[in-house]
């Protein structure tokens, strides 16, 4: 019963020294708007941005926290990008100016 005791603290153990699975976010564009104005992430999550509109968008950010370049994409298309720093990240799109939204990415 003691080494049986002794393999389950273990092995609980090892399951708190490993790294939480990093989870995919999706953000809808409809409308020419982004979905959701606000969003709150953890580093190492990857958010997919994922147009609704008849259009194409292209998702960027020139914040310091995670600065990139999506691309030009059409309907039902969809960009992933991974924000592995923790800070804040400004999302436009460069084809709507209006379009805009704020990711809080957590350590």
């Amino acid at each position: 019963m003691r080494t049986y005791s002794l393999f389950i603290a273990t092995l609980l153990l090892a399951c708190q020294c490993l790294p939480a699975a990093a989870a995919e976010h999706v953000v809808n564009q409809k409308g020419k708007a982004f979905v959701q104005k606000k969003l709150v992430v953890k580093a190492g999550d990857s958010v997919r941005f994922v147009n609704d509109d008849p259009f194409a968008h292209n998702v960027f950010s020139l914040s310091d926290t995670k600065s990139f370049d999506l691309g030009s994409y059409g309907q039902g298309l969809g960009k992933t990008v991974v924000l592995d720093k923790a800070g804040t990240v400004e999302v436009e799109c460069a084809v709507h100016p209006d379009m805009k939204m704020v990711i809080e990415v957590l350590k």
